[in-house]
């Protein structure tokens, strides 16, 4: 009999980017692999933040649906979408809400699915948000299975660190709902060593090491860089500094338009924005006050553009402020690893990302929220050969972020005892970084 599997969590397919895409990436996998896999979440909003087509008239009630997966359309999800409030403006007070929207909405699908005659073996729920995993506990009281409870934002942390809940009491009582949730998950996981090691902070117990992933067939280096950036509408002769992503406050966006003036006389060095979010109005009047004509702004693309646009980049801005460190691990750095990229990563010293471009030479480091440094190390990026680091970047991802490694691990994870653990897989060093032991 297959093993039955519940994810609960707020993004899914077919987002493009982020947590959406790594839950819709994973649970592909799941079922391709032999497993009965139900989804309960939202409609797609993110980056945009608005509801997607061709949800857009459909979102206010719910909706169940079944994707079957490509190439032979063998497999297929289960899926249950909630009615969720989406900000068009997502404040930290909104964005609280946005979450307690599809807690509530989600708590009484799950009711009904308590009630069905067939018992899911595990329940799986992704933070954020991070309450959801109140539910898979209560699924786990009421009918049994093992729950799995995987972070990859330390959500809280962020919120308080970033100054979006400003209330000591508020983050306090919510650290305490976290604190239980920890307790009472049979495994929790987490991307990044100095997330893991937060996290052990808060509850003393083993989390295991479940890193972002990515598609090295989908993803993967191309040479004529001239052709591509004509097929985008740049000059051959342009070099392009890309960030590809979600628009939003806690990357510090804002400095790539105070670095791009002051390279306005270098009028072959274009600063690229590909994405959407709550942030990209604000960007945009940057633009036009200090009237940048180097930067320009793209929707993001299409997947199947993606590959080609991505390799169109001379460098690939991978941007974090300074108290977002090891809250949050970029998961853009990915993809750029997949294809060769020259990542020019923003990470404080002694965090986990710092540790891990350092360690492996893949990409080039700079300061957070320090404009200086960053115009220096564009600079330094693009006046010279990085043939090194694009080499290491595309080997480390085939050795060691592989989807098809990665998933594999942890669908052997699930079907262990609880006593057994993923981390296993991964050589953690006191400083934090870390190197995996291929399998």
């Amino acid at each position: 009999m297959q093993n039955r599997i519940l994810l609960i969590g707020g993004n899914f397919y077919p987002e493009p980017i982020g947590i959406g895409k790594y839950n819709g990436e994973m649970m592909d996998w799941l079922a391709t692999n032999g497993y009965d896999c139900t989804v309960v979440t939202t409609y797609p909003y993110y980056p945009q933040w608005k509801v997607q087509t061709p949800y857009v008239n459909k979102a206010f009630w719910y909706k169940k649906e079944i994707k079957y997966i490509k190439p032979f359309y063998e497999s297929s999800v289960k899926i249950y979408r909630c009615p969720q409030f989406v900000p068009v403006n997502p404040t930290g007070a909104k964005r609280m809400i946005l979450d307690f929207s599809f807690f509530i909405t989600s708590f009484l699908l799950i009711i009904k699915l308590l009630l069905s005659v067939r018992k899911y073996d595990i329940v799986i729920s992704v933070v954020p948000a991070f309450q959801l995993g109140l539910l898979g506990i209560l699924y786990k009281k009421l009918r049994g299975g093992r729950f799995f409870y995987h972070i990859q934002d330390l959500q809280i942390d962020a919120a308080r660190d970033l100054g979006m809940i400003k209330s000591k009491t508020l983050i306090d009582f919510l650290l305490g709902i976290e604190k239980y949730i920890l307790k009472h998950a049979d495994v929790v996981s987490s991307i990044s060593a100095g997330m893991i090691e937060k996290i052990k902070m808060k509850c003393g117990k083993q989390i295991d090491f479940f890193p972002n992933w990515v598609d090295t067939k989908m993803f993967y280096p191309i040479s004529e860089k001239a052709l591509l950036k004509q097929e985008f509408n740049f000059d051959p002769e342009d070099t392009i500094v890309l960030y590809s992503g979600a628009v939003g406050e806690k990357q510090g966006l804002e400095n790539i338009l105070l670095t791009a003036k002051s390279f306005i006389h270098k009028t072959h060095v274009k600063f690229v924005i590909c994405g959407s979010g709550p942030y990209l109005k604000k960007l945009e009047d940057m633009k036009a006050k200090f009237n940048l004509n180097n930067v320009v702004f793209m929707s993001t693309q299409p997947i199947e553009k993606l590959n080609r646009f991505l390799n169109m980049a001379d460098v690939h801005l991978v941007l974090q402020k300074n108290n977002a460190t090891d809250l949050i691990m970029p998961s853009k750095l990915t993809t750029i690893l997949a294809i060769g990229g020259v990542a020019l990563v923003t990470a404080v010293q002694g965090s986990s990302l710092y540790n891990l471009i350092k360690l492996h030479n893949l990409g080039i480091i700079a300061e957070p929220e320090n404009l200086t440094a960053l115009s220096t190390v564009i600079n330094t990026a693009i006046e010279n050969s990085n043939e090194e680091i694009q080499f290491n970047a595309r080997t480390y991802a085939e050795k060691y972020l592989s989807i098809e490694k990665i998933i594999s691990r942890f669908s052997y994870n699930m079907k262990e005892s609880p006593e057994v653990h993923f981390m296993e897989n991964f050589n953690f060093q006191a400083s934090n970084q870390f190197t995996p032991v291929e399998s």
